[in-house]
């Protein structure tokens, strides 16, 4: 197989952007919020450009220590943000939120690293940093499903172990439908870039497989400890009610 892998040129990508232009006239055309959406591409857009220059120096680093703290940092930021779209209060729920998405995603990727791929040495940044966010993201998204539902759920009188169960299987839905859907309505963002890079698909399906076992795990745990964390506060605002 072909091990190059295409460059595409500024030219070439800016042909991408015509479906989501698209959507951002439509958006303007119906008089909704496009001011956002082109908010949120302007900020994609310098993130990317300054993450791909930021990874370049990290991939080049030799330093443990380095990885280590934007390990800290990616799960200090998952944490936060993780409670953002909800209305907890972010003191009193984020360092419930930040143990969880580190039992959950640390554990995970303890366990990715050192037991599936053996990383040598174990901060080996080519690895650690992309599977790193992938899991913390997901516990993220996780978590912040899991808050929502489970306000939710309160609001309706429901008791609190009935509304636990239900913010635990909704915010375990994302990932459910990709388990379903993965290989057979979609090839996923790691493997297509494996298979695009030239690597066999019979090596990027097991990458895939280990991606898809990782974030389904990493997410039901750090789901789980937060609802489970959370039961006191909820239950003395019943008791105080």
């Amino acid at each position: 197989m072909n091990s190059s892998i295409q460059i595409i040129s500024l030219t070439n990508l800016s042909i991408a952007l015509i479906p989501s232009v698209i959507v951002i006239f439509i958006l303007f055309k119906w008089s909704l919020n496009y001011k956002n959406t082109l908010y949120a591409f302007f900020r994609m857009l310098v993130q990317l450009m300054l993450i791909g220059h930021f990874l370049a120096f990290i991939f080049e680093s030799d330093s443990s220590w380095l990885i280590l703290s934007i390990l800290i940092l990616m799960i200090l930021a998952s944490s936060w943000i993780a409670l953002g779209s909800g209305k907890l209060k972010k003191k009193t729920f984020y360092l419930k939120a930040l143990i969880s998405i580190s039992i959950g995603g640390g554990l995970t990727l303890l366990l990715i690293t050192q037991g599936v791929l053996n990383l040598t040495p174990w901060y080996f940044p080519q690895y650690i940093i992309p599977i790193a966010g992938m899991i913390f993201a997901n516990s993220m998204n996780s978590i912040s499903l899991a808050a929502e539902r489970l306000q939710s759920e309160l609001k309706r009188n429901v008791s609190f172990p009935e509304a636990r169960n239900i913010a635990f299987h909704a915010s375990l839905i994302p990932i459910t439908n990709a388990l379903f859907a993965v290989g057979l309505v979609s090839l996923p963002g790691m493997m297509t870039g494996q298979i695009l890079s030239g690597i066999s698909p019979f090596v990027a399906a097991r990458y895939q497989i280990m991606v898809m076992c990782m974030i389904y795990g990493s997410s039901g745990i750090s789901a789980a400890c937060f609802l489970s964390f959370v039961r006191k506060n909820f239950e003395q605002r019943e008791i105080s009610s």
